[in-house]
């Protein structure tokens, strides 16, 4: 079979696959770290050590949670022949520059969101979040069953890497600012937090993109840098507490409806792994996405009533023709993305397809359930 890139992929090579092994345990956090015994299939009895860097600040709640999990569920699973050690951002590399500490071998497993790599890779974005774009469940069953994986390992072959999912989100909040959003007009000149294509789309609207890491947005926002920032939901926006230094918290979020968090790992790394390695490292990535997403939604309505019982923060919602306007930026945004190159149109293409047919679906399911069923 022909080597998996995006230069072969568009000459019409055929692309592999590769079978997600079923999650073979629970999905919740366990102490595992004591279980040291030996499991099946047992290829060679050779120990491999790698390390994990993270665009997580250390030990942040379910992001950084979720790799130490994951490293302690290849841990168990492999019975100690696979030792995962997690920086945290900043520990070993700058958060911003995992991508390039993998590819490069320095690291050999890296954790976070391929918007990040937007200035190296464009049509990364696609398999990260797309303003009005699908959510966690829709984005999880186009990568893991609609083609959208082939596509994201054909994109990161030629870098070295191999790309899984390793978490989601799920819809975000709209961000904290400083000043009432009534109309686009109010985004003009604004200093606001925001990635990928959500940034792009703000600038169209007159904004000023800042990508920062997570560790630096409370003082950020504290000492005037950004005007406004977004981060994730309740559970996380609490915890950094953006609601002491910011009056308006704004619903939805727009430009992040199911953001995907990434494993990536070095290819040739990968590659050392007996198959059976190679094949728990995916069923640990797998149970972290699970996880991960799984984690947010337990605890974003907890904080939620926190923040307005307790901090009696103004919750605000964008007006529909800010949204409207928004959305139209959006389309003409990702239309150029697609036009940049053969490869990044058939991503677009794919992704455009398999969103078309998920609302179909959701818009006789889930949002009639939502809109006229839920108490």
């Amino acid at each position: 079979m022909a080597k998996l890139t995006r230069k072969n992929f568009l000459k019409g090579a055929a692309l592999g696959t590769i079978s997600l092994p079923f999650l073979i345990r629970g999905c919740g956090p366990t102490n595992i770290a004591q279980n040291t015994s030996s499991g099946p299939n047992i290829i060679t009895d050779k120990k491999f050590q790698w390390k994990l860097v993270t665009t997580w600040p250390p030990n942040f709640p379910v992001l950084g949670e979720g790799c130490t999990y994951f490293a302690n569920w290849v841990r168990e699973m492999s019975g100690g022949r696979l030792d995962i050690k997690v920086f945290g951002g900043g520990e070993l590399v700058p958060p911003l520059e995992v991508f390039d500490a993998v590819r490069t071998g320095a690291a050999d497993i890296g954790s976070g969101a391929a918007y990040y790599w937007a200035g190296k890779i464009p049509s990364a974005q696609f398999f990260a979040s797309v303003p009005f774009g699908m959510n966690a469940q829709q984005l999880n069953a186009w990568i893991d069953n609609g083609g959208g994986l082939q596509l994201w390992e054909a994109l990161y072959a030629d870098y070295g890497l191999v790309p899984m999912s390793g978490g989601n989100t799920g819809v975000q909040m709209g961000g904290w600012f400083n000043r009432e959003i009534n109309s686009l007009s109010d985004f003009k000149g604004l200093k606001m937090r925001m990635p990928g294509l959500g940034g792009k789309v703000l600038k169209r609207a007159g904004g000023s993109p800042v990508l920062l890491a997570g560790s630096e947005l409370y003082t950020g926002l504290e000492k005037g840098t950004i005007d406004a920032t977004e981060w994730i939901g309740p559970y996380h926006d609490y915890k950094m507490g953006f609601h002491q230094i910011a009056k308006y918290y704004y619903s939805p979020g727009w430009h992040e409806a199911g953001t995907a968090l990434e494993i990536i790992i070095n290819k040739n790394k990968m590659e050392e792994l007996p198959k059976d390695l190679q094949a728990i490292v995916r069923t640990a990535a797998a149970r972290m996405n699970l996880w991960t997403l799984s984690e947010f939604e337990a605890k974003n309505g907890i904080y939620l009533d926190k923040l307005i019982n307790e901090e009696k923060v103004d919750i605000r919602k964008f007006n529909p023709e800010i949204l409207n306007q928004l959305r139209t930026y959006t389309e003409e945004i990702t239309e150029e993305l697609a036009s940049q190159d053969a490869f990044s149109r058939k991503v677009y293409d794919a992704y455009q397809k398999f969103r078309q047919q998920a609302t179909n679906w959701s818009k006789l399911s889930e949002k009639v359930y939502y809109n006229d069923l839920q108490i």
